[in-house]
């Protein structure tokens, strides 16, 4: 059975710091792209980021380029998403996702249809 659970989630203020974790089992991992997608309070689910199944290439949204680092464990089968100078546009449910090739969907169009496995998300909230 497919398992992606994430972790990590919480309140942090804004300009803080959070790391989010997704831990797989049942499938081959190391042979998927990973991804974060995001839903915020209203919104529809956005592409954050993913990572190719070496770890070597990585690709973001422009909204989080350079303010979040995607990596992955493959001996492990952890997706990491280490999320610095957080604001409250970041306020959202943090989800993992797997789908064997690379997978880009714009602005809020996403669909948890379009990945092979998908988790149960975690929130995060920035707020003072």
């Amino acid at each position: 059975q497919v398992h992606l659970v994430e972790s990590g989630g919480g309140l942090v203020q804004p300009g803080g710091s959070l790391r989010l974790s997704c831990a797989a089992s049942g499938f081959a991992f190391s042979a998927y792209w990973v991804y974060w997608v995001r839903q915020a309070p209203g919104k529809g689910l956005e592409w954050v980021s993913g990572i190719d199944p070496g770890g070597t290439t990585t690709a973001y949204e422009d909204s989080v380029r350079g303010r979040f680092t995607i990596s992955r464990d493959n001996a492990n089968q952890m997706l990491y998403l280490q999320m610095s100078s957080l604001n409250s546009g970041d306020t959202a449910v943090y989800y993992c996702a797997a789908k064997p090739g690379y997978y880009h969907c714009p602005g809020y169009g996403c669909s948890a249809n379009e990945f092979d496995y998908w988790g149960q998300g975690t929130q995060v909230t920035v707020a003072s």
